[in-house]
């Protein structure tokens, strides 16, 4: 009976972590642009996704390092996507139902050799919080990957062209103060006849768009009785 109790014990603690997920791939218009996958993703054909380190395992400090692309630094690929078209980002696997989606996007100043994502250049294109209470429900961002292992995003259709970093960040919040993040990056090229750049106010760093202590991000999605939630970091811009 012991052995059953700490065999069933371990099960669950395996299943827990194994719901853990990252972006595997993209999807523009009909074309598939393959990611990386698994625990250890040391190896992938040439991709737009910068590697991401850790495998599915989350970055549980919001002012870490690698909060910027999951410790993902270069890319060998881009994909080009006319601004006011969609891309859809793909999961694997996803079992998390609490917590916000957020899509943002930074402008490289030149080639994407020489784009680190640092500094205040990133802005949120899109994102879902919690759309009904309760918090502990499944209204939420989170859900629909839960649901679909997929979200689609619009690129604004006034951006103006250029090179473009976009990362999808997953905050898991189904653990009482204990936020989890997954982000992922991946480059693309935009085109289009867009002009506008967002104002200052829509800009952010990252890590940076948020203290450990931002309501958005210490949530206690159980015990609250809070029937809003705000996402963290500035507003979508939209163009």
């Amino acid at each position: 009976m012991l052995f059953s109790t700490v065999f069933s014990a371990a099960s669950l603690l395996v299943a827990q972590v194994s719901a853990h997920g990252a972006v595997t791939s993209y999807q523009i218009g009909t074309t598939i642009y393959q990611g990386y996958q698994g625990y250890s993703p040391s190896s992938s054909p040439a991709s737009i996704q910068r590697q991401w380190t850790d495998g599915y395992n989350p970055i549980t400090s919001v002012t870490s390092a690698k909060m910027l692309c999951n410790g993902g630094t270069s890319a060998a690929l881009s994909a080009p996507i006319v601004a006011g078209n969609t891309i859809t980002a793909k999961w694997a696997q996803w079992t998390h139902q609490q917590g916000p989606v957020m899509v943002w996007m930074y402008k490289c100043a030149g080639e994407f050799t020489a784009c680190d994502g640092k500094g205040k250049g990133w802005f949120k294109i899109d994102q879902m919080g919690m759309t009904a209470a309760p918090l502990s429900g499944t209204s939420w961002g989170a859900n629909v990957v839960y649901t679909k292992l997929a979200y689609t995003s619009t690129i604004p259709k006034s951006l103006a062209p250029g090179n473009y970093l976009i990362r999808h960040e997953l905050l898991a919040l189904h653990q009482a103060n204990a936020p989890q993040f997954y982000p992922e990056c991946a480059q693309l090229q935009v085109s289009g006849n867009g002009t506008a750049t967002p104002a200052a106010t829509f800009l952010t760093t990252i890590p940076g768009y948020a203290t450990a202590n931002d309501p958005g991000v210490m949530v206690d999605t159980y015990m609250s009785k809070a029937t809003t939630y705000t996402c963290p970091g500035p507003a979508v811009w939209t163009g």
